[in-house]
């Protein structure tokens, strides 16, 4: 079930409010996918990174020292960051106390830091980058959105999920979308299922790679990232998967800059596509694109192995 959508924004410096424009469309595909809600949202390219970690499941089940403990591994996080050679610019905290964004400039291995961090008992990297911010909880679009501000947060372009659990816990580490780690400022949604996850799981965990779930969108986007730093673009990246990667799927993957969606071959998860001069919009349903487009439309559903890509 679950459903997925993407935007991106064609009028250059222009500012948006991707965050409530992507709320918006996953509130519309609530149906879809009621137990988690998951956003990764780029904005203009800063000149430090930025880092989002959760710090614990937001799932009602919490100790009586929880706001002593999440006190303890915020302190601890920002003391291994500076002991790293981090500058750390910002820390912000969201309502639910759960997580933590920091914006900090550095020089060295981003993988070591991250790794570094999560050394912190329970703490998990969601996302780290130069534009991109993960941020993923349980609970409608609406009610994430709200306990993080999304409406607030003024960027290029997205991607969301609104996921239906079927085959793993309703918690955040199972929620979407994934970031492609250590790559920076690389993500996934989709929607399948990938047939041949355990073989490209063993190949990319072979080459060094770890992976914080056992979710295959985690697998996509690890594929991607991998075959761009070896040189590959986005769209070369996406066509190869489609013959690499088996099974019934359609996915959105960002980078910092682009936006672009595949089908495989046979094409059967649903999606919907609205281009304009301005906006590029799409969804697992037409009702998500019509909650941000305020005019007539026409939509599209792009053929089986098709392979599209946006730029900002």
């Amino acid at each position: 079930m679950c459903g997925i959508a993407g935007i991106i924004y064609r009028d250059e410096g222009v500012e948006h409010q991707v965050g409530r424009d992507m709320t918006a469309m996953l509130q519309a595909m609530k149906h879809r996918g009621p137990d988690s809600t998951g956003y990764a949202l780029y904005r203009p390219e800063a000149e430090g990174y930025v880092m989002h970690v959760k710090l614990a499941e937001a799932n009602g089940h919490q100790d009586f020292d929880l706001g002593e403990r999440l006190g303890r591994q915020r302190a601890d996080i920002e003391a291994r960051m500076k002991a790293s050679g981090a500058t750390i610019n910002t820390i912000d905290s969201t309502t639910t106390d759960h997580a933590m964004t920091v914006s900090f400039g550095f020089e060295g291995d981003l993988k070591r830091l991250a790794d570094y961090v999560e050394d912190v008992r329970d703490a998990e990297v969601l996302s780290l980058g130069r534009s991109l911010e993960i941020i993923k909880d349980l609970g409608d679009a609406a009610t994430v959105a709200a306990d993080y501000n999304l409406d607030e947060f003024i960027g290029t372009h997205a991607i969301g999920h609104a996921r239906m659990a079927t085959e793993s816990d309703v918690d955040i580490a199972n929620a979407h979308p994934y970031w492609a780690y250590p790559f920076p400022d690389v993500a996934v949604v989709h929607n399948g299922q990938l047939t041949n996850y355990h073989q490209w799981r063993r190949r990319l965990e072979r080459a060094g790679h770890r992976f914080q779930s056992e979710c295959d969108s985690e697998i996509i986007a690890v594929y991607l990232a991998e075959r761009m730093a070896q040189g590959d673009s986005l769209e070369d990246s996406m066509r190869r998967s489609l013959s690499e990667l088996d099974g019934v799927f359609t996915y959105i993957c960002v980078t910092e800059d682009a936006l672009g969606v595949a089908k495989d071959e046979l094409g059967a998860k649903p999606l919907v596509l609205y281009e304009s001069d301005d906006i590029v919009a799409l969804a697992s349903e037409e009702i998500a694109i019509r909650k941000v487009v305020d005019h007539e439309i026409e939509t599209y559903d792009p053929y089986e192995g098709a392979v599209m890509v946006w730029t900002t």
